[in-house]
């Protein structure tokens, strides 16, 4: 993915100790110089629904009314929201690619005409179009190719949805493919069958879709490597002695290229664990990790061989690629009150809190996962 390098400025804090035979040369005083502005308005104490950092400095969020960008790490966020939106909130469709490229849907569920708003130059501006999907899954491969699985209708054990594919930006959408029997020109290769948890594309013709079916011993993958055209179910190894589990694929992370990971969510009498799946053939294979993590729950890799986990309690990290893995019990705790996290190095990450009032805050590390303040007030 490519990433936008972000103008950061340190401050140089010079101190010299003089002894009485000692010449010092005079230094000047430190001085500190304040990031580049944005050039839009301070968002004070935004309530986060969602959170996409870029790198250590420069990040999105998306809030109940709107979207926010910070380029100083989280310490201060400014409203970039495009003109005419004020409500957004959980389950906006939205993504982020870069430090200038973000998409944002807002609409009505019940309606066929949404606007989509696009933005080449990290929210300064916003364009926008009429798109005929709300709710669903959006991720982009560059600035101008990307793709979209609108659910359509959620039924138990069962999810409609639509494939589509832009190639200017989100300008335009071309519908790919549609399981929903009732709609003309449906397809079963990505059967209606399961609840899909998302849509990970590596490029335009190869994407994976993640989720459950419920029934005891099948891991539900799919892939299609036509653009969308046609799909086939991927095959996993199941961990010994869980042939009757529940499995649920939250769907690949692709770190680089070749190097993706998978969390799967496994469900049996003994209880909830995490189940890590590695490729470093670009997805074509996946090989179960050794080690089922307990109450396994949110997972961010940030490179082939390091990757975090949260578990509900303490944060599983891995340093070669899920061979073996590490706890870090946090300074805070997070408990139920967790709703996300956000890693961008091995030591700099951000989680989200939702407590039951719906006060929502942001924690940072900066030592991998121990020590955690609160950013962005």
């Amino acid at each position: 993915m490519k990433r936008i390098i972000a103008l950061v400025v340190l401050a140089l804090i010079l101190s010299a100790c003089s002894q009485p035979v000692t010449l010092t040369p005079t230094l000047p005083a430190p001085v500190t110089v304040a990031p580049p502005t944005l050039g839009a308005p301070v968002s004070s104490a935004p309530a986060f629904t969602m959170l996409r950092m870029i790198d250590v400095t420069n990040g999105w969020a998306v809030t109940d009314t709107g979207v926010v960008r910070t380029n100083d790490g989280g310490a201060t966020w400014h409203d970039v929201t495009p003109s005419g939106v004020t409500k957004l909130g959980f389950g906006t469709t939205s993504y982020f690619l870069d430090s200038n490229h973000g998409w944002v849907v807002s609409g009505d569920p019940s309606s066929n005409s949404n606007t989509l708003y696009r933005t080449q130059d990290g929210g300064a501006t916003w364009q926008s179009s009429t798109v005929s999907f709300f709710m669903g899954n959006m991720a982009f491969v560059s600035a101008s190719n990307g793709w979209m699985m609108a659910s359509l209708d959620v039924a138990v054990g069962s999810n409609a949805v639509a494939i589509f594919q832009t190639t200017d930006g989100g300008q335009t959408w071309k519908q790919t493919y549609i399981n929903d029997p009732t709609q003309p020109n449906a397809a079963s290769t990505l059967p209606l069958g399961g609840l899909k948890d998302g849509i990970t594309p590596i490029d335009m013709k190869n994407a994976w879709v993640g989720g459950i079916t419920y029934t005891p011993g099948e891991v539900y993958l799919y892939q299609t490597q036509d653009g969308g055209q046609t799909w086939k179910e991927q095959p996993v190894q199941i961990p010994a002695g869980y042939d009757q589990a529940q499995f649920e694929t939250i769907g690949p992370q692709f770190v680089a290229a070749q190097d993706a990971f998978m969390p799967v969510h496994v469900s049996s009498q003994n209880g909830v664990m995490m189940a890590v799946y590695y490729s470093h053939d670009g997805g074509s294979n996946w090989a179960l990790a050794p080690t089922l993590i307990p109450n396994g729950g949110s997972m961010n890799f940030v490179s082939a061989m390091d990757g975090f986990v949260w578990n509900g309690s303490e944060f599983y990290i891995t340093h070669d690629g899920a061979k073996s893995w590490t706890t870090v019990s946090p300074s805070v705790s997070f408990g139920d009150n967790f709703s996300g996290m956000d890693f961008v190095n091995t030591t700099t990450g951000f989680v989200l809190t939702n407590d039951v009032t719906g006060t929502r805050v942001l924690y940072k590390t900066v030592d991998g996962g121990a020590t955690w303040t609160v950013a962005g007030t």
